[in-house]
């Protein structure tokens, strides 16, 4: 498995929208209302299509040269990217549920304080300890990992 994939995509323009196929993989295949979010729709359609392959345990083309492709008029070709250990981590991302049990003063004061989401308070303290930035570091704050 490898962590990043560019294969060619053709577009294809129509009235309002951009149609995206992937000719190395069929099936694989997304519109877009414009060519940013055609590019945005490209990279989630051939993450997660990648994705499927590797999960399937199906044997991943080699990227076709953009020279081999066919030029038609109102179609251009774009390398699209796809940052592997991104898609992975956003599709496998799940919560577990924990109970904690905390000091009845704790609880008011947090009351008090208008702190309601024990959860996330949990996740930052966590996160703290470990030393890790949790805004950088969780698939859901993330940027899109589909996003231009």
């Amino acid at each position: 498995m490898a962590d990043r994939y560019i294969y060619p995509a053709l577009f294809h323009y129509e009235e309002n929208q951009v149609g995206v196929t992937f000719p190395d993989l069929p099936g694989c295949v997304t519109v877009g209302k414009d060519e940013t979010n055609a590019i945005k729709c490209a990279k989630e359609a051939l993450g997660l299509h990648l994705y499927g392959m590797e999960v399937d345990g199906e044997s991943i083309p080699a990227p076709s040269s953009i020279k081999s492709l066919p030029q038609k008029k109102g179609t251009i070709c774009v390398l699209v990217d796809v940052w592997m250990p991104l898609i992975r981590a956003s599709v496998k991302e799940y919560s577990v549920k924990k109970t904690l049990t905390i000091p009845a003063w704790m609880d008011r004061a947090a009351k008090e304080a208008g702190i309601k989401n024990y959860s996330l308070m949990l996740q930052v303290a966590i996160a703290q300890e470990l030393g890790i930035d949790i805004k950088a570091e969780t698939p859901s704050s993330h940027p899109d990992p589909t996003a231009a």
